[in-house]
């Protein structure tokens, strides 16, 4: 779903292959995450959902902090998209 703000100059449209750039590039600058195909991004529910692959020997936990804390700051600073970043860490390499 695409993110569409109105303005008093028109509305500015953010696709949602975009937005899933957007995620994925965010979720990547975490050392040790790789996003799988698998991402959504609902607009309307202001959620995000995510797949992983993790490297073996990094804690889990701490990781998938970190990812939500860099794509719900990427969205914020990009996009003023305030939103809840759910991560499923699906596989190890």
């Amino acid at each position: 779903m695409s993110l569409v703000v109105p303005g008093s100059g028109g509305t500015i449209t953010v696709s949602e292959s975009v937005l899933s750039q957007i995620v994925r590039r965010a979720a990547e600058t975490v050392d040790g995450a790789k996003v799988k195909r698998r991402r959504t991004v609902d607009v309307e529910a202001r959620t995000v959902r995510l797949a992983l692959t993790v490297r073996t020997g990094v804690p889990l936990q701490p990781l998938a902090e970190r990812v939500q804390e860099a794509v719900a700051e990427a969205l914020r600073s990009m996009c003023a998209l305030d939103v809840r970043v759910d991560v499923a860490i699906e596989e190890l390499e």
